[in-house]
């Protein structure tokens, strides 16, 4: 099984499409990740986030929803 997990983009690194990397919050960690897949994706948005690359853009409410459901079993913490 495999699971993809949001976090927020705080802030994006290249802007070379091959090579778009940015910096997204997992509710307490930060993590350099390969955002190649989402060329539309901007600073503030959410990402479902799979193996280091971003799948793709969900909006923040689904994205909270997720991280309380994953913080209710102890994987992340909620951001406040």
């Amino acid at each position: 099984m495999c699971l993809a997990v949001p976090g927020k983009i705080e802030n994006i690194d290249s802007a070379d499409p091959i090579f778009r990397t940015g910096k997204v919050f997992f509710g307490g960690i930060f993590k350099t990740i390969n955002l190649t897949c989402v060329p539309e994706a901007q600073t503030g948005d959410y990402v479902l986030v799979h193996a280091g690359f971003a799948i793709s853009i969900v909006d923040e409410e689904e994205a909270r929803k997720t991280l309380e459901c994953l913080d209710e079993i102890n994987i992340v913490e909620t951001p406040p």
